[in-house]
């Protein structure tokens, strides 16, 4: 009998410790997905880095002048992704996404494109929200399995509204 008093003793203020008046936090709510918005988009890519074994500093120069406009209809696809081909640019076609990840406005993506007699690999991380995006990408052209053509851009990104009537830009 005695052990059970002392053993009730010794558990008391464990118990009472459970009933003080803090209470659990409630569940923070879930914060609402970041989605890129399909439509029409006005795109600039400026390039940052241009990089083959056989360029000059003068080409070098002349590359990093180099900053393009365009206005595309961008689809996004069901897992959120924009179009891969509209995000390669000139520097790929027929892009798929290696892989991909798209999360509270972070985007990063790899992806495999078509680019003349080879192929390129476009890496892409930035930030995005419905209507604008400010990404970084990195595209490493290979030809006969060598890398002939590094370059790196900055690619900016607006959404200016639907797409018109067949899906071509409004110019």
């Amino acid at each position: 009998m005695r052990k059970t008093i002392y053993a009730a003793a010794l558990m008391a203020p464990l118990l009472l410790a459970g009933c003080g008046s803090d209470q659990a936090p409630a569940p923070k709510a879930e914060e609402a997905p970041v989605l890129m918005q399909a439509g029409q988009w006005a795109l600039t890519r400026k390039t940052t880095g241009f990089n083959t074994s056989t360029v000059t500093p003068a080409e070098y120069q002349a590359a990093l002048k180099q900053v393009s406009d365009d206005k595309l209809c961008v689809a996004i696809d069901k897992d959120g992704m924009p179009d891969a081909d509209a995000l390669a640019g000139a520097e790929g076609t027929a892009c798929i996404y290696k892989d991909k990840m798209a999360r509270k406005g972070r985007l990063i993506a790899t992806l495999a494109c078509t680019a003349g007699a080879g192929t390129s690999e476009i890496t892409v991380e930035g930030n995005y929200t419905a209507d604008t995006l400010t990404l970084g990408t990195t595209m490493t052209k290979t030809q006969d399995g060598k890398p002939v053509l590094r370059t790196t851009h900055d690619l900016t990104g607006t959404r200016t509204g639907d797409c018109p009537a067949g899906g071509k830009p409004a110019a």
